[in-house]
């Protein structure tokens, strides 16, 4: 005889259950569903649970409307250690500038990016693509639809944060800026990551 003792636990302790067990990023809208929950029940409980991983090796990242169990990025360096890991390679200056760009203006195009950075940017965008750092999220409903391009999970996982809104706060030019406008941007993402603790993990 079995006995469901699923009832006797708490919602915050279900939905870490499923987390755990979870293969890939889980939308809010399937754990209401499955705990039988509203939406913001499970927003609660899980701004419940971010509070209690801050002292434990246990995150949640979250991207958009899906979330997921990661470990602490404090315990990168223990990760590898025991995983037999090492970093594979670093990125370059222009593949960070660019990845900025798209982390605080995204969803963005590459025009856009070009007209930011002022170069031409294919390859960094295949490298940033090829390290899944950015996909593809969508099309723009103009003549050619521009492919638009977004942070992924992997993104996150990367710099170590739980959702984007622990990047520093910074505003970006509009894409018609001056030479002299595009170069200050520059200065600022850099001069942004460098202040976070984000550039710790990058050259």
């Amino acid at each position: 005889m079995t006995t469901d003792q699923s009832t006797t636990l708490p919602l915050t302790a279900i939905i870490e259950g499923l987390l755990f067990v979870a293969a890939e990023p889980v939308t809010i809208g399937q754990l209401a569903s499955v705990t039988d929950c509203k939406v913001s029940v499970v927003e609660a409980a899980l701004s419940d649970l971010r509070e209690t991983y801050q002292t434990r090796g246990i995150r949640i990242q979250r991207q958009g409307q899906k979330v997921q169990l990661v470990s602490a990025p404090e315990l990168t360096d223990h990760v590898e250690s025991f995983l037999g890991l090492s970093i594979s390679g670093k990125l370059s200056t222009p593949a960070l500038e660019t990845l900025a760009m798209i982390a605080y203006r995204q969803p963005i195009t590459r025009p856009e990016i070009e007209a930011i950075r002022g170069v031409n940017s294919d390859g960094v965008l295949r490298t940033l693509i090829s390290k899944g750092l950015v996909e593809e999220v969508g099309r723009l409903d103009t003549v050619g639809h521009p492919a638009l391009f977004g942070t992924t999970f992997e993104f996150l996982r990367y710099f170590g944060l739980e959702d984007m809104s622990q990047l520093p706060a910074l505003e970006l030019p509009e894409v018609d800026q001056t030479e002299n406008g595009t170069e200050e941007s520059q200065e600022q993402l850099e001069l942004r990551l460098e202040e976070s603790e984000i550039n710790d993990s990058v050259e």
